[in-house]
Parts: structure tokens; sequence; C-alpha cells
């Protein structure tokens, strides 16, 4: 296993490319979230009104027909949907690219755990990858970046704007997703609305993230290993460099953002496991609750861990034993 990176080592290489595919996807998303056509955020009531009647959401798909017969039955819409088509298919395809490949991702992901299991790469199983130094960091970054992938989409683009995107690109390349060349449906049942909204005072859905982190199944096992490992090891070697305890949540901290995601795909920890939460917390989350957990993505952890009883229980724990002793700290002496 010393060699887990070894260019004749196939496990080692398979995750590692992996993970280079997982950043390299998340380059795209954050620069394709910033030049997002503004004709499908309809925010300009001119564009809204003159492309109502060839660009929607996910309802296209209960009466497409219907859709279709509209534009072609006018001449004048017709036409627009042409420009509409020129100017836009290469956007479109850009955005959809990006949008399979998380789905291709998080796929290959699971691919790979089967083949893990089942022996395919002989020397290697789950938990020896997960000793294994490269490995068990290799492993642990592919689920987060998975997450990561999820929250950049939901949070930079959103869900109805995905929606309209999708639908676009589907009734122009529709010969070549009818010929089997595309898995639109999978990435449209992935990527569909959630309810999320960025705008000021927006409520957060229901089960949320959770139920958006499920929508592709991937094994429970592997899941509560890399949350064990992340919350056991300190996977990146950061405390020899950190000796303080004072200092132990900034050695932690990049695993700590890790965490913090990789969670979302077992709630039952963050609703119900007080035991398992308060070792995270009290390890992980001392005295740091504002984190970042990707470039551009701070999240505190009071607003979003208020939905789950063990989380918010533990945290609250650690908030009232950190001010206590910030309080006896300032008292003066007599």
């Amino acid at each position: 296993m010393a060699d887990f990176l070894a260019e004749n080592n196939q496990c080692g290489q398979n995750i590692l490319r992996l993970v280079s595919r997982g950043n390299a996807i998340l380059a795209e998303l954050l620069r394709l979230s910033e030049v997002i056509p503004p004709v499908f955020r309809q925010e300009n009531q001119h564009e809204k009104v003159k492309y109502a009647d060839i660009i929607s959401d996910f309802s296209y798909f209960r009466n497409a027909e219907y859709f279709d017969n509209k534009i072609e039955s006018k001449v004048e819409l017709q036409d627009l949907d042409e420009e509409f088509r020129e100017n836009n298919i290469e956007i479109l395809t850009r955005f959809y690219q990006a949008f399979s490949s998380v789905h291709k991702y998080i796929i290959d992901l699971t691919k790979f755990l089967e083949d893990l299991e089942e022996g395919i790469y002989i020397q290697h199983s789950l938990e020896s990858v997960l000793i294994n130094d490269d490995g068990k960091q290799l492993l642990c970054e592919a689920l987060f970046l998975y997450g990561v992938m999820l929250l950049i989409i939901d949070t930079r683009i959103e869900g109805i704007i995905r929606e309209r995107i999708l639908v676009s690109y589907y009734r122009y390349s529709a010969q070549k997703a009818a010929a089997g060349d595309s898995n639109i449906d999978d990435v449209c049942k992935l990527l569909r609305s959630t309810g999320f909204s960025n705008a000021p005072g927006a409520k957060r859905p229901p089960n949320y993230p959770e139920s958006y982190f499920n929508r592709v199944h991937i094994n429970s096992d592997f899941i509560n290993m890399v949350i064990g490992r992340l919350r056991s090891d300190d996977i990146y070697n950061q405390i020899s460099a950190y000796p303080l305890p004072e200092h132990r949540s900034t050695a932690l901290a990049t695993q700590a953002s890790m965490l913090y995601v990789i969670l979302y795909f077992e709630p039952e920890i963050l609703h119900n496991q007080q035991a398992k939460m308060r070792e995270i917390v009290d390890k992980h989350f001392p005295d740091n609750w504002v984190i970042s957990v990707y470039m551009g993505m701070p999240v505190n952890l009071l607003d979003a861990w208020s939905t789950y009883k063990a989380a918010s229980t533990a945290l609250n724990n650690t908030l009232e034993t950190e001010m206590s002793e910030n309080r006896l700290q300032n008292m003066p002496i007599k």
C-alpha cells in the first residue's frame, strides 16, 4: 500500500483521476455560474414576455406536444425560436455538458466503489484503501467534491434557471437525445429544482439539502466509513504542525469543511446521534462556527444546523461552554 499512487496501481490511479476530474468540474461550474444568459433569469420584463412561449421549466415535459405545436403554428414564434437557438446553443451545450459531467462523476464513483467491493482490484478493499494515507484522503475528497458540486449548482445556478436551460437544450438537441447519445433524463432528475433560493428572506425547503444529496444512491457503508475516518483521523497530518491544543480547529479546518458537507449524505447523524455529533463538534468546531466550505462559500453552522436536533444541541453546548470560559477570563480579579 506504500505505492498506492504508483502508475502501475490501477486502483490508486483511478480514484486519483476521478478526484482530479471532480476539481475540474467544480472549476467549470463556477465559470458557468458567472455567464448565465440573462434571458434565462427572466429579470427583464420585456424579455420575459418576448420569450414566454419558447422558454419553459420542467412543466414542458408534462405537455411537450402542446408546447411545440404552439411554436410551430406561428411563423413569428418559429423565427424567434430559431434565432434563440442559434444565439444560445453553444452556451446551452456547455451548461449541459457540465451538468452531465456531475452525473457521470457520481456514477463513476459508485462504479469504483462497486469494483472495490467485488475485488476487481485484487489486493485492495474499501477498508484497506481507507487505511492508506493517500487512499483515505482521495476517498474522502471524492465524496466531498460531489457534495460541493451539488451545493454550487444550487446556490449559483438557481433551480428554475437550471430547468429552463435543460429544457432548452433538450428541445434543441432532441435528435441526439433520441438516438441514445445522452443521459439527459438522469441529469434532469438529479438537477431538478430543489426549491432553494438565495433571495433575501427565502425559507429553506424541508429536508434540504439531504433530500437533494440522496437523489443518486451512494453506498451507505462507504459514507459511514468516510465519516468515521474524518471523525477519528487527522487525514492530512496537520496536527503535528499545530501542536498547541487551542490551534486544533485550525489544524483540522480542511477536513472539518469536508465533514460538514459529507454529513448531509447521512442526515440521521445530524438529527439523532448526539454522541457522534458532540464528538464531531468538540473536535472540529470547538471555536469556529463560520466555516468556508469551498471557495467563496461560507457557512454559519448556527443557521445551517438549526433544524437538526443532535447537531444543534452539540453546537449549543459548545457555545455555552465557550461563552462561560470567556466570561470567566474577562472577570476582574479582586
